[in-house]
Order: C-alpha cells, then structure tokens, then sequence
C-alpha cells in the first residue's frame, strides 16, 4: 500500500522529482558553466533544506553526532558533490533523455555495493529486473 509512512511513497516521489531534476537543470546549465550552476543549485538546497529543519524543529546539534556518521556522511556528500558535478556537465553536453537514464545505472551498482558491502541478497526476480536496467542503460548508451 503506497502511504507516507512506506518506504515505496518516497522512492517514488524521488524519482519524479528527479526527472524533474533532469529537466530543469537541462535547461538551467544553458550558456552557463556547468560547475557554476552545480553551486548555485546546492547553496539553494542548503537554504531550503535549512528552512525546512528549523520550520519542523528537527534540528539538533550536529557537532553530537558520532565520528562515524560524520565520516560516512562526509564521503556520501563528496560522492554527491562528485555526481552533480559530472551530472550537470553530462546535461550540458547531452540530452536529458539520454544522460538521465545513464545516471540511474546507479541503481544497478547500488545494488552490487549493496551485496558486497552491506550484505544485501536481492532475490532472483530483483536481479532480473537489475539486470533489465543495466540492458536498458547500455541499449540507451550505444550509439546507432
């Protein structure tokens, strides 16, 4: 049952406003240097999503935070840094309907870290439809 206390309501509403994402930064990064718009884009985030903690009263000191969720959330956001920095140049030199299913082959190495690393075990259907993915990104990704 989709709900807003299930895990399925969320990833979907990320994954439309990821394609969202796609297309307003598409059209954002024209005539402007795509590392330029990369920062532009996270000082707005970092506002709104302050606004957002301070408005909810979720915020705490993150200086109490364990050194271990400082160090794991400090390589996510250098990941993430790294991704929107090549997303946003991928988006200025290709199409959006292209370049956007490439950066989701992310769910097929999620799903391989998530086996090596975390100890995840996908069943035979979720690797089928992995799998799919991967054929529908490299199908995207060849040129005719």
């Amino acid at each position: 049952m989709m709900t807003p206390e299930s895990w399925f309501f969320w990833a979907l509403l990320s994954a439309v406003f990821a394609a969202l994402t796609a297309i307003f930064a598409k059209i954002g990064v024209q005539g402007v240097d795509s590392d330029l718009a990369t920062l532009v884009r996270t000082v707005i985030i970092l506002f709104i999503l302050s606004g957002f903690i301070w408005v909810t009263g979720k915020w705490s000191n993150p200086f109490e935070l364990p050194a271990k969720t400082w160090l794991f959330l400090g390589l996510s956001a250098l990941a993430t840094g790294a991704s929107w920095v090549c997303y946003f140049r991928a988006l200025q030199i290709g199409d959006a309907s292209k370049v956007a299913p490439v950066d989701k082959f992310s769910l097929v190495l999620v799903a391989v870290f998530a086996f090596a690393f975390l100890g995840e075990r996908p069943s035979w259907n979720e690797w089928l439809g992995i799998a799919l993915v991967a054929t529908g990104v490299l199908t995207l990704a060849i040129r005719h």
